[in-house]
């Protein structure tokens, strides 16, 4: 189909996303056109799949792309209504306390038996200047999130005698050199399993094809591909067959979470009241929330829709509406991402066809300006599709991820104590609050930002600290209250060692010079 055309098809299918239809012609007129679209995409997809050398690609992937591809052209606008949106039940979003109080049973090794972890392990370090997995970059006494995640199940299986598998949801860009590292935790009582998600193509946002032009992931087609959202661990968990698997060896749930949330430990009290619900109200689905701050206003949130729980994301909302989304008093809470979910539940879905989320359009621009466009979704959407969700409203404490270097400072300051791979906040600071640190774009990639600090600086009393410029801190800095440190552009300001700042604000130029 020549490409004049294809931008007349695409034209008329976003207009009919905008539109409404004023007749029975006009929308059989947009259904012949998405028909052709379709058809055009299925047939440079089997070209793609021609070029392809032995097992290079999996056609349920190809398959779970026309899906989701289907699905897109079918969407008409935003995908609520925002005059159906309604607050959760209260007995929908439980606190976590609650959940607490009813403590734990003798028997909760028999409940951990039935639990799997599995950690989302798809993404690089590139945010933070690191090549390769984000998991492999070290944030606590150089141990890396990979590390900390198997010394935490380790614990648990030796302390209670357990069986709990870590599970990696790894993608194209991760598998190989996860499985590398893998090796050294041989001799750990966890035993590790990993599976790939989908490997999806860009889509050229003119004319709605592929970029690529074969299977081949070097040269020009680098960028070509993408890991479709976490959403696809439905998809790919069951394609693997590990699903089946791990069914069949008697496991009931996973615990599914960023492997860069920290925060993100197996709770004894949420298993325990997973598996103790009576037969008929058993729950297939938790999500822990927690209070949303003004840091976190663009964080989804959990809704009552349709007489179902969903996950509202701000992509969903419509634009006249996102000021109201992103209020701290109309949503108070928002979705951490930490996830427990029944695997026979999953299984029914997949079989039925019955995992309906919401296509989230990620626009994105290639080298040499090209704009195109990556279909994705999120794991924690499917929650409306699950019998008797629920979500519990945990601790600030279960959502520390380390997306920035200003993240990093944090965990690896004397604000958190370590202990079998897990991080808790230090008795000793008086706040359970953690600092507002905002490091300038001078400490954005690791490697630059470990050379800017011969120490981590005390950090214990510290409110909110903000750096920017070229600075440096010497050892055993101590920061207190509010700091504010900027260098300005052709300054450099070296925090002397052993220095103490409490509620400063240091500008200009200050040089510490070696005799």
């Amino acid at each position: 189909m020549r490409t004049s055309t294809l931008r007349c098809l695409v034209l008329i299918v976003g207009l009919s996303k905008e539109l409404p239809s004023n007749s029975n012609k006009m929308a059989q007129f947009q259904e012949v056109m998405r028909q052709q679209l379709e058809s055009s995409m299925h047939a440079e997809l089997e070209k793609l799949v021609g070029t392809a050398k032995g097992a290079e690609v999996s056609k349920k992937d190809f398959e779970g792309f026309r899906k989701l591809f289907h699905r897109f052209l079918q969407v008409k606008g935003p995908s609520v209504e925002w005059s159906k949106i309604n607050r959760p039940p209260e007995d929908s979003i439980q606190p976590y306390d609650k959940i607490k109080a009813k403590g734990l049973p003798h028997y909760i090794a028999d409940s951990l038996n039935k639990l799997v972890v599995v950690k989302l392990n798809g993404g690089l370090g590139t945010s933070m200047g690191c090549k390769g997995p984000k998991s492999l970059i070290s944030v606590r006494n150089e141990n890396t999130f990979l590390d900390l995640t198997v010394q935490q199940i380790e614990h648990l299986n030796k302390t209670y005698n357990a069986d709990v598998p870590l599970v990696l949801m790894n993608s194209f860009n991760t598998d190989e050199d996860t499985k590398k590292i893998l090796q050294k935790y041989t001799h750990h009582r966890v035993k590790i399993h990993t599976f790939n998600q989908s490997r999806y193509p860009r889509i050229n946002k003119e004319s709605l094809l592929p970029v690529a032009k074969d299977m081949a992931m070097t040269g020009e087609n680098a960028d070509v591909w993408y890991p479709p959202g976490h959403g696809d661990i439905y998809a790919s968990f069951y394609n693997s067959g590990l699903l089946e698997r791990l069914i069949a060896e008697g496991k009931e749930y996973i615990f599914v979470s960023n492997i860069d949330n920290l925060g993100a430990t197996v709770d004894l009290y949420i298993l325990n009241h997973l598996v103790s619900q009576p037969n008929g109200k058993r729950c297939e689905f938790i999500m822990e929330v927690t209070d949303k701050t003004r840091a976190d206003v663009k964080g989804g949130t959990l809704i009552q829709y349709d007489g179902k729980l969903r996950l509202l994301e701000i992509a969903q909302v419509p634009k006249a509406h996102v000021d109201e989304f992103k209020s701290v008093t109309k949503f108070k809470i928002f979705n951490t991402n930490n996830l427990w979910i029944s695997l026979s539940a999953i299984k029914r879905l997949q079989e039925q066809n019955a995992m309906d989320m919401e296509i989230i359009v990620n626009p994105k621009t290639l080298d040499g300006d090209l704009n195109v466009i990556q279909l994705e979704t999120a794991v924690g959407a499917a929650i409306k599709c699950f019998d008797n969700a629920l979500g519990i409203n945990v601790p600030r404490s279960r959502f520390l991820p380390v997306k920035t270097t200003s993240d990093l400072l944090l965990v690896m300051s004397n604000l958190y104590s370590l202990e079998a791979g897990s991080l808790t906040m230090s008795e000793r600071r008086e706040f359970p609050t953690t600092p507002h640190v905002k490091l300038g774009s001078s400490f954005t990639k690791v490697q630059e930002y470990l050379t800017r600090f011969e120490s981590i600086p005390d950090m214990l009393e510290l409110d909110h600290l903000t750096v920017s410029g070229d600075v440096t801190f010497g050892k055993h800095v101590s920061l207190k209250g509010t700091v504010i440190i900027i260098a300005n552009h052709g300054d450099r300001i070296d925090i002397p060692a052993g220095s103490m700042l409490e509620n400063k604000i240091v500008s200009g130029n200050l040089r510490i010079l070696d005799h």
